[in-house]
């Protein structure tokens, strides 16, 4: 029976997880998160990767599907639309990718970032491409968003890696003491992001893709080792939180972290 373990974990990573993609709702309670928006819903879409093992545009077009079918009240594009050098992949262009995207419709909107990939690849024509189909970037620029009584703003930050990510000049449109939800790709910005941001919203990490109850995660791409690897972090009253994400990057294998639409439900403390 041992003799069948390896076989077994390697179907499971590097077939089964790698391509079981579901909806997974996290409820996070923020302070001084408006009353008015209690219960505003947000879809992330992080690291699409599309072309990698798993994510050809078939898959990308299910992912649309279940993002839509949650009806989330604001959609985020959270970088990394493209692939680079993934064993097993095929590079789809992101042309093609925005097509599919473009069908991403929510009441408050629908957003993106770029991520290290995607300026890997040419940060321009990402940007170009999706923004052709009507999908706002912010890179390092703020927006006021309405939703009803809802009324708070959204900044979107650069890559840490290859943007200027210029956290001033994100919020720089934001007027004190309004809250603010701040997206971007990379985590490892976190420790610098203001108190005065409600909420910072990453990718990047996918969850290490391979987690070994009672080890960790091996390997993720953050200088803060798994400190921002995934989920609802709250550091000095500060609130992260980071999707695992779709695709997969360098080893086409998830294991114990399958990927998914992220589906937050934000919620007020009543403070």
């Amino acid at each position: 029976m041992l003799s069948l373990a390896p076989l077994a974990f390697g179907v499971w990573g590097f077939w089964f997880e790698p391509a079981s993609l579901r909806n997974e709702d996290h409820e996070v309670t923020l302070p001084a998160w408006p009353r008015e928006c209690d219960g505003l819903s947000v879809a992330i879409l992080a690291d699409l990767h599309v072309g990698s093992p798993h994510n050809g545009i078939a898959n990308l077009v299910r992912v649309v599907e279940l993002a839509q079918r949650a009806n989330p009240d604001l959609v985020l594009l959270a970088g990394d639309y493209v692939i680079h050098g993934v064993p097993g992949g095929s590079f789809v262009s992101p042309e093609e990718s925005a097509r599919q995207l473009a069908r991403l419709e929510a009441p408050a909107g629908v957003f993106a970032v770029l991520g290290n990939h995607d300026w890997w690849l040419d940060a321009g024509r990402v940007r170009e491409a999706l923004e052709g189909v009507g999908i706002s970037v912010l890179e390092d620029a703020s927006r006021p968003i309405a939703l009803g009584a809802c009324r708070f703003w959204l900044a979107g930050l650069s890559d840490f890696w290859e943007g200027p990510h210029d956290i001033e000049r994100a919020l720089s449109g934001v007027p004190a003491g309004e809250p603010a939800i701040l997206f971007t790709h990379n985590p490892d910005v976190f420790p610098q992001i203001p108190r005065r941001v409600s909420l910072t919203i990453a990718g990047h990490t996918h969850g290490g893709q391979v987690y070994l109850p009672g080890v960790g995660r091996p390997v993720v791409p953050s200088q803060f080792g798994e400190r921002f690897a995934i989920g609802h972090i709250v550091e000095d009253g500060r609130h992260l939180f980071v999707s695992s994400g779709v695709g997969t990057s360098i080893v086409p294998i998830r294991f114990l972290v399958p990927p998914e639409v992220s589906l937050l439900r934000l919620h007020s403390d009543g403070s």
